[in-house]
C-alpha cells in the first residue's frame, strides 16, 4: 500500500511477474482496494493471494510511532509474514524508516551487526557496484562502516558471483590520511577487517568500476544516489530536447538509437528496482518511493535473487 504511485503501480508491477518465473507474489493490504486495481488493469489471469491489512503508514508519519500504533499496517503485517516463515522475502516502496523500524522490531538484527544498512547496485562503466549504506544510517561510527563492508562483500559475492569483491571506502581523496575523523578511523579498521579492502575511492572514480563494493555513511550515500538519479534523468531530457529541436539530430537518432537506449537503461533506477536491507534477520527489499510498475517488477527480481542465492544464510555464516 506504500509508495507515491501505490496501490495501482505496485499491483501492476506485481502482476507483471509471471508464475513461470519461479516465484509467487503475495499482496498485503486492503483486499477491496487491491481487487479494484486488478479490475482496472483488466487482469484475467490467476490472481495473486492477498493478505488483509487495514492500515497504511504514510510518508510523513514518524516511523517508530507509526509501527507501534498501526500494527495492522501493510508494512508490519508483511514483516510478520517473514517472521512466521510464511514468505521468503518482503518488499515495500513505502515509508523507508517504517520498513527499517518494523524489520528491527519484528525480525531483529543478525549477530555482530549493530546497524543494518541499505545497499543498492550502482551503475559503472564495467557493470555495477554495490553502494552501502544509502540512507539507513545518517550518523555512523567506524565499526558501522566495517560491518557495512562485510555485509556488502558477502552480498556481492553471492548475488553478483564476484569472488573476493574489491571493497573501497568513499572519500575526498585516495590517501589514507585524507577525510574526516570517521573516514580515517574506518580506513584503519577496514585494513584489519578481513574483507578485500583496496583503500579509498573518490566520487569521480566510482563510475569507472574501480571497486565492487563502495562503503559510505547513509547520509553521503543517499545524496550520491539521488544526485546520480537526477543527473541521469536530466541528461536524457537534454538529449530529447536536442533531438526534437533539430532535424539533423532527428535523422541521426536512427543511427544512434541503440546506443542511446543503452545509455538510458544504464542510469534508469527502475532497471534495478529495489535495494536490500542487509543486517536484519530476514530478506527485506526497499523499493524507491517513486516506483512505478517496472521498478516494482525489478525489485521483486532482486528479492528473488536474494532468496535463491541464500544471501541471508551466507551472512549468518560469515558474521
Amino acid at each position: 500500500m506504500g509508495g507515491d504511485f501505490a496501490p495501482f503501480e505496485v499491483v501492476k508491477g506485481a502482476l507483471e511477474v509471471r508464475p513461470s518465473d519461479g516465484l509467487e507474489v503475495i499482496l498485503v493490504g486492503r483486499t477491496e482496494v487491491i481487487n479494484e486495481q486488478m479490475s482496472r488493469l483488466n487482469f484475467n489471469g490467476s490472481r495473486p493471494s492477498i493478505v488483509e491489512a487495514r492500515q497504511v503508514i504514510d510518508y510523513h508519519e514518524p516511523p517508530l510511532k507509526a509501527i507501534k500504533e498501526k500494527k495492522d499496517s501493510s508494512i508490519v503485517e508483511g514483516m510478520n509474514l517473514v517472521k512466521r516463515g510464511e514468505v521468503n522475502a518482503f518488499l515495500s516502496a513505502g515509508n523507508t524508516g517504517a520498513v527499517m523500524a518494523a524489520a528491527l522490531m519484528c525480525l531483529g538484527k543478525l549477530p555482530g551487526i549493530e546497524r543494518p544498512a541499505i545497499g543498492t547496485l550502482y551503475p559503472t562503466l564495467k557493470g555495477t557496484a554495490l553502494m552501502i549504506d544509502i540512507g539507513a544510517n545518517v550518523d555512523c561510527r567506524p565499526n558501522f562502516l566495517v560491518q557495512f563492508a562485510q555485509l556488502g562483500s558477502t552480498y556481492t559475492e553471492r548475488v553478483l558471483g564476484i569472488k573476493r569483491p574489491r571493497v573501497a571506502l568513499l572519500n575526498n581523496g585516495e590517501e589514507s590520511h585524507k577525510g574526516n575523523r570517521l573516514i580515517r578511523e574506518s580506513f584503519s579498521l577496514l585494513e584489519k577487517s578481513g574483507v578485500n579492502f583496496i583503500g579509498n575511492v573518490e566520487g569521480k572514480d566510482v563510475m569507472h568500476g574501480v571497486a565492487d563494493v563502495i562503503v559510505t555513511d547513509g547520509f553521503t550515500g543517499n545524496v550520491i544516489v539521488k544526485t546520480s538519479e537526477g543527473l541521469g534523468e536530466a541528461m536524457v531530457d537534454v538529449m530529447k530536447r536536442a533531438i526534437s529541436d533539430s532535424l539533423y539530430m532527428r535523422l541521426a537518432t536512427f543511427v544512434f538509437k541503440p546506443a542511446l537506449k543503452v545509455f538510458a537503461q544504464k542510469f534508469d533506477y527502475t532497471e534495478r528496482g529495489g535495494a536490500p536491507l542487509l543486517g536484519v534477520n530476514g530478506n527485506v527489499i526497499i523499493a524507491h518511493g517513486r516506483s512505478k510498475s517496472k521498478a516494482i517488477a525489478s525489485a521483486i527480481k532482486i528479492a528473488q535473487q536474494a532468496v535463491e542465492h541464500k544471501v541471508l544464510e551466507a551472512l549468518k555464516g560469515e558474521l
